[in-house]
């Protein structure tokens, strides 16, 4: 397999790991090329078979001598299982790259991973960007995500792992078709990729250069601390991107219908944490608050026209909007 990981050869990485085709094989890849890394896994204690994943997780950490941070969990195979898994995996991984001062964290999402992602997308009604939501690099607030092998198809995962006798668990959960992503893998992905992976592969190069084409900026005209803020574009469209963009990088995922409450109300506050305002020049992002303020501070904000939602964060942190003036 010629995969090229220089960019991550000098920096410290932590691999999602769980014992899976994916993770089995980029552990294995990376080890080939001399990439520095530790491992991070999750048992959710759903199924018996995680305990032997768990096992092999801790051979494979202690035989190529990487650190291994284990999170142990008790979820029950209820609704929502896979937003609870991933929030709880994601809250583990960002604590552990805080503490241990990682700089990137690795997955191990693959093209099947891709396209499964694009069809769910686009069932629910998606625009370029969201369609083609899983790319390379992901540029979060104090670190970076790199999915290596978004152009490699499981299949080819399995072929080396095959070719070089490394073994792997398969989760039987994959075959449940109560999860979404598995309800599109076995009806419409999993066909699709294996009768046009070459035009699949060169379809996703052609959009994701369309999108650098677009050159939307989404860097912010003013920072300090958690806040933000952004020039308004006057396009619905683009200021939208511009906050879909900064949201993820704090953890968020927008909805179809979130994103119209934004563009229609232009003051929100997301996932009760995040508040969201856009008015006549400028997009606010920041923590959402609610504290008393002193009549000297509420009437200055009125003047310089700042969002209600954004003072509170401002008046708690003493930030001075200049750039308003």
């Amino acid at each position: 397999m010629n995969l090229d990981f220089s960019a991550i050869k000098e920096s410290k990485n932590l691999l999602a790991f769980s014992a899976g085709v994916d993770s089995c094989a980029l552990f294995f890849l990376l080890l080939e090329q001399n990439i520095p890394f530790d491992i991070a896994i999750v048992n959710y204690n759903v199924r018996e078979q995680s305990k032997e994943e768990l096992c092999y997780a801790k051979e494979l950490a202690n035989k190529y001598n990487k650190q291994i941070f284990i999170k142990d969990v008790k979820l029950d195979n209820s609704s929502n299982f896979e937003k609870k898994a991933r929030d709880i995996r994601y809250n583990f991984f960002e604590d552990l790259i805080k503490n241990h001062n990682y700089e990137v964290l690795i997955t191990a999402h693959q093209l099947n991973d891709k396209l499964e992602w694009f069809m769910m997308q686009l069932s629910k009604g998606a625009g370029l960007i969201e369609l083609i939501g899983l790319n390379t690099w992901e540029e979060k607030t104090n670190y970076k995500i790199y999915k290596p092998l978004l152009d490699m198809s499981k299949d080819e995962l399995l072929n080396y792992l095959e070719r070089n006798q490394i073994n792997y668990f398969v989760d039987e959960s994959n075959y449940d078709e109560k999860y979404k992503r598995n309800y599109f893998r076995h009806n419409f992905s999993e066909r699709f990729l294996n009768e046009f992976k070459d035009g699949i592969k060169n379809s996703f190069k052609y959009l994701e250069e369309d999108i650098k084409s677009l050159d939307i900026n989404n860097k912010p005209i003013f920072k300090e601390k958690d806040l933000e803020v952004f020039e308004n574009k006057n396009d619905d469209n683009l200021n939208i991107r511009v906050i879909d963009i900064n949201l993820k990088k704090r953890g968020i995922l927008l909805s179809n219908s979130t994103r119209k409450e934004i563009l229609e109300k232009k003051d929100v506050v997301v996932s009760h944490k995040i508040a969201v305002a856009i008015n006549d020049k400028f997009i606010f992002i920041s923590p959402y608050f609610t504290n008393n303020m002193d009549k000297k501070f509420k009437e200055k904000c009125r003047i310089k026209k700042i969002p209600k939602n954004i003072r509170a964060y401002l008046f708690k942190e003493n930030i001075d909007l200049k750039f308003s003036d």
